[in-house]
C-alpha cells in the first residue's frame, strides 16, 4: 500500500504540473482528492491494517494529501500570475490615469441642509408625516372651506379611498400638534404634489419647508424677527425683507413675505419668497375638537406658520432660470455646485 501511495502522489504532482488552465487544475483535484478520488479509494484500504501497519500508512495518506494540496496551490496561484501578466501586456503604465470626478449634494439638498440649520438654531425642532394625507389634515383642520379650489379634483391629486396626495406640508403641523401639548416650536421639510402643468417655474411635484410656534403669548413681532433673521442668513446680511397683507384660509392676520435681492446682473429687487401669518383660531379650535381636551384653546394659546417653497428659494439664491433643470439629473448643470 506504501508504493501506491507513493504512486499516486507522483501522478498527482505530474497532472498538476502538466495543467494549463484552471479547468485543468480542477480535473486534477478532483481525480485524486475528490470524494471517488485516487487518494481517497486508498484511504478507505486502512480497515485491512493491522494495528501495527495503520499509524504509518496514516501518517502516509496525510504527507501526500497534504503535498498535493499544497501542490494544487501553488499552480493555482502560477496560473492566476501569468493570467495577469497577459492582461497586462501592451498596456503603457507611463499613461496618465483617469480622473475621477467627486460627487456632490444637489442643490436642493444643500439648500434644504442649510434651511434647516438656520432654523434650528431658532430653537425649531423637525417634525415628519405622511405624504398620502386626508381631507381633514389637509384641508378641514386648516380652516380651508369645501368650495375652495385647492379641494377640487383638478387641482389635487385624490385616491379612490378618499385620500389625497398633500398639497402642502402644514399638515404636519396639525399632527404635531394632536400629538404633543404646547409649546410648540416645529419645521416640517418635504415633498408636495399639485396638479400643476410642467414649465419653467411649475412642478407637479415640489418641495417645502413649513414652521409653526405655538405658546401662550406669541405676537406678530416674534414671527416678523424670525424670519428676518432666516432670510437675511440664507441670502447675506444686507437682505431686505418685507411684509404685504394677503390672505390664508389658516392664518389671521396673513402675509406675503418679499425679499429684495440683488440677482446677478440686474439691479436689486422685491421678490416674493414665502408665506405667513398667525395662527387662526379656527385652527385650534379644530385641533381642540380632534384632541378632546381645551390645551389648545385659543384663548389660551396663539402662535404663527409659514410656509416657504425650497425649489423657488434654490433658483432665487443661484439664479436659475427654469425649475426643470433641478430635476433632469443633467450632470453639466449640476457640476456647477460641486
Amino acid at each position: 500500500m506504501k508504493e501506491e501511495i507513493a504512486q499516486i502522489q507522483s501522478d498527482a504532482l505530474t497532472a498538476i504540473g502538466a495543467a494549463s488552465g484552471e479547468q485543468e487544475l480542477d480535473e486534477a483535484r478532483i481525480a485524486f482528492l475528490g470524494k471517488k478520488g485516487r487518494l481517497t479509494a486508498a484511504s478507505s484500504g486502512m480497515k485491512d491494517l493491522s494495528k501495527e501497519e495503520k499509524p504509518v500508512v496514516g501518517q502516509l495518506l496525510n504527507a501526500t494529501r497534504g503535498a498535493i494540496t499544497e501542490a494544487l496551490e501553488g499552480k493555482r496561484n502560477a496560473l492566476q500570475d501569468e493570467a495577469d501578466r497577459a492582461a497586462l501586456e501592451g498596456l503603457d503604465l507611463t499613461l496618465p490615469g483617469r480622473p475621477l470626478h467627486p460627487g456632490s449634494l444637489h442643490p436642493l439638498t444643500q439648500l434644504g441642509d442649510r434651511a434647516i440649520g438656520i432654523l434650528r438654531r431658532l430653537g425649531f425642532a423637525l417634525a415628519e408625516g405622511p405624504e398620502i394625507e386626508t381631507e381633514f389634515h389637509c384641508f378641514d383642520a386648516l380652516n380651508t372651506p369645501p368650495e375652495h379650489p385647492a379641494r377640487n379634483e383638478k387641482d389635487t391629486f385624490y385616491f379612490d379611498s378618499g385620500k389625497l396626495l398633500r398639497t402642502h406640508t402644514s399638515t404636519v403641523q396639525i399632527r404635531t400638534m394632536e400629538t404633543q401639548p404646547p409649546p410648540v416650536r416645529v419645521i416640517a421639510p418635504g415633498s408636495c404634489y399639485r396638479r400643476d402643468e410642467v414649465d419653467k417655474t411649475h412642478l407637479p411635484v415640489f418641495n417645502q419647508l413649513e414652521g409653526l410656534y405655538v405658546d401662550t403669548d406669541v405676537q406678530v413681532g416674534d414671527l416678523k424677527g424670525a424670519l428676518e433673521f432666516f432670510y437675511r442668513a440664507m441670502f447675506g446680511e444686507e437682505t431686505e425683507v418685507r411684509f404685504r397683507p394677503h390672505f390664508f384660509p389658516f392664518t389671521e392676520p396673513s402675509f406675503e413675505i418679499d425679499a429684495r435681492l440683488r440677482l446677478e446682473g440686474h439691479d436689486p429687487e422685491w421678490i416674493e419668497v414665502a408665506g405667513c401669518g398667525m395662527v387662526d383660531p379656527a385652527v385650534f379650535e379644530e385641533i381642540c375638537k380632534s384632541r378632546g381636551d381645551e390645551l389648545y384653546h385659543p384663548d389660551k394659546v396663539t402662535g404663527y406658520a409659514f410656509g416657504m417653497g425650497l425649489d423657488r428659494l434654490a433658483m432665487i439664491k443661484w439664479g436659475i432660470k427654469d425649475i426643470r433643470l433641478l430635476i433632469e439629473n443633467d450632470a453639466r448643470f449640476l457640476t456647477q455646485f460641486a
